[in-house]
């Protein structure tokens, strides 16, 4: 009877422990599924370019279109091509469910460009802000169907419309060879999830009216590579004048040049391990293993690629599946790199191509001039302890039960440490380098923040306060008004009334920005008045800190990162310096 206790004990912690890395997870995401929203509704036909439309009625106050096509599906010859507006239908169309997710490790589809949209069921005489979701997930992995990013309630409570949308991961989102190369500058960039973006930013440009948004006051927002991709929007110049204003959420920006993208790891200006390249090295590595033919090497890969003609590898290259090509993506199985480097999983590249992107990406060069970049009022924020996430298993640090639980500090010290420098050179790089060009360049219309609300509770014996904290992505949740049971669990008393009021807030100055461009004293004028980044003297207010009243609350604060000051504060601490 106790070896079975036991047992569900530790299927309870395993559970428990690993939803709540899910749900703040940069590669893993948390997809719940949603309630059936029930018949759809003839309060909902709207007519769109496209056709008419039918959604449902949510319990909350909004009306609902799920899974509508703001491109064709980039199916068979289309995949590796930018986005084709949606094709007309007849009759109406039933946007009353969740499309299917872009194709990403284990699951999802290549026909998965579709947006959903959330608006008040009160009709007002003036058109609404509309505020336009990019999803995170290392551009990798992630849906806009996550039950945390349903827009009903923020739509609700501010008057706002609310659009998600999904866009191609990985290197079918971002992937440029040489074979699939056309007419089109647009088809040649290989920045297709880019594409995507722009082109459900221009679906929203044509359609959103119907809905009851305003075409002039559009908001994008976004969090880790989804702030990446609002950054990108910024740069790009197909995007100029599709949005008004932007939120970043645990971005940056890193844009590579287009030889990263396409070059082999051994050529004189060298490709990434992720090229387009060696990623059909792989696949031909992959296949002569499967055949059971003599293995191929990297070496012998790279000249059965260099003998194909360009027809022939590009007609290999769209008969494999998505499963196959993310395989290629991930595969270290038996092959030479004659550079020494290894192929490893991650955030695919971007790159300069010189028409979706500027080819000179450098942040300190594209936002120090408003002419070289989309420039509107902007929020910057991270959260306080971003790395925590990416180091929950880290057992230089951490004793692992199982190799699955983290059950104790080995070491506490290094482990706070480490979260410290590395979520604070997040930060400067996410949002104090950036505010400080934008403030220079655009004037009073650059704010930023940074979330510390950790008011975690324990689970048993793992302390989810010190292993946690201020994580990547838990602000999501919040900044939606979704806090649901599978949220609320992790907090101190479920969550305690003082904790519910930092999403309160956080929703109020996200309206009142997607309103103004200035998040202020929020929507309901009563917050704590957001003041626009300063680059001035040391002891100027220029970010807002959101956290519970248990931790001194909402605030102003004066803190600033600089690069000198972030090394000259490691090298004093001396904890990572090497010592003789």
């Amino acid at each position: 009877m106790k070896r079975v206790i036991k047992i569900l004990l530790l299927f309870v912690l395993v559970t428990v422990v690993s939803i709540s890395i899910l749900l703040a997870s940069l590669y893993i995401y948390v997809k719940e599924e949603v309630t059936t929203p029930g018949e759809a509704s003839s309060t909902t036909l709207r007519n769109i370019k496209q056709g008419t439309l039918i959604g449902f009625e949510t319990d909350n106050g909004t009306h609902a279109w799920l899974g509508i096509p703001y491109a064709q599906p980039p199916l068979g010859s289309l995949r590796w091509k930018a986005p084709r507006p949606a094709e007309a239908w007849s009759g109406q169309y039933r946007a009353v469910d969740f499309s299917s997710d872009c194709a990403q490790p284990w699951q999802g589809s290549e026909d998965c460009l579709y947006l959903n949209v959330w608006a008040p069921n009160e009709v007002t005489n003036r058109p609404l802000p509309v505020m336009f979701w990019i999803h995170g997930g290392g551009n990798t992995r992630g849906s806009s169907s996550s039950v945390s990013y349903n827009g009903a309630n923020l739509a609700y409570q501010h008057g706002l419309i609310v659009v998600s949308i999904n866009y191609r991961l990985g290197p079918l989102g971002w992937f440029r060879h040489p074979a699939l190369r056309n007419d089109s500058p647009e088809d040649n960039s290989g920045n297709y999830g880019t594409l995507d973006i722009i082109e459900a930013l221009r679906w929203v440009r044509t359609n959103i009216g119907a809905f009851g948004g305003d075409t002039e006051n559009v908001t994008i927002f976004g969090e880790s590579a989804g702030g990446y991709n609002v950054l990108t929007m910024l740069a790009s110049p197909l995007a100029e004048g599709l949005f008004h204003k932007a939120i970043v959420q645990s971005g940056g920006i890193d844009i590579t040049p287009v030889t990263h993208a396409e070059n082999y790891l051994d050529d004189a200006d060298p490709g990434s391990p992720r090229s387009a390249r060696e990623m059909v090295n792989n696949l031909l590595v992959i296949d002569s293993l499967a055949q059971n033919s003599p293995p191929l090497t990297r070496r012998t890969a790279k000249m059965q690629q260099e003998a194909m003609s360009t027809q022939a590898l590009a007609s290999y290259m769209l008969t494999k599946s998505p499963d196959q090509i993310f395989a290629a993506l991930t595969y270290q199985g038996p092959r030479k790199v004659e550079s020494q480097k290894t192929q490893s999983a991650g955030q695919p590249n971007i790159f300069g191509d010189g028409f979706v992107l500027p080819n000179n990406m450098e942040k300190s060069v594209l936002f120090s001039d408003i002419s070289l970049y989309n420039a509107v009022p902007i929020i910057l924020g991270t959260n306080r302890d971003e790395m925590t996430l990416f180091n929950l298993t880290n057992s230089t640090y951490i004793d692992m039960l199982f190799g699955v639980l983290p059950v104790r500090f080995k070491d506490r010290e290094g482990y706070q440490k480490m979260i410290q420098y590395g979520s604070d050179l997040w930060k400067l790089r996410g949002v104090d380098s950036l505010a400080s060009l934008m403030r220079k360049a655009q004037g009073k219309q650059v704010f930023a923040y940074r979330w510390d609300l950790d008011d975690l509770r324990d689970l048993g014996f793992i302390d989810l306060q010190s292993l946690l904290g201020a994580s990547h992505a838990m602000e999501i949740p919040f900044v939606f008004g979704n806090l649901t049971n599978s949220i609320r669990i992790y907090y101190q008393g479920s969550m305690t009334a003082e904790t519910e009021a930092v999403s309160t807030s956080m929703m109020s100055y996200w309206a009142q920005f997607a309103y103004t461009g200035d998040p202020g004293r929020g929507r309901s004028g009563e917050e704590v008045e957001w003041t626009e980044w300063q680059n001035g003297e040391p002891n100027q207010q220029r970010l807002m800190i959101f956290d519970s009243v248990l931790d001194g609350g909402n605030r102003m604060s004066s803190e600033r990162i600089t690069e000198a000051t972030l090394k000259t504060r490691s090298l004093k601490d001396g904890h990572f310096v090497d010592k003789p």
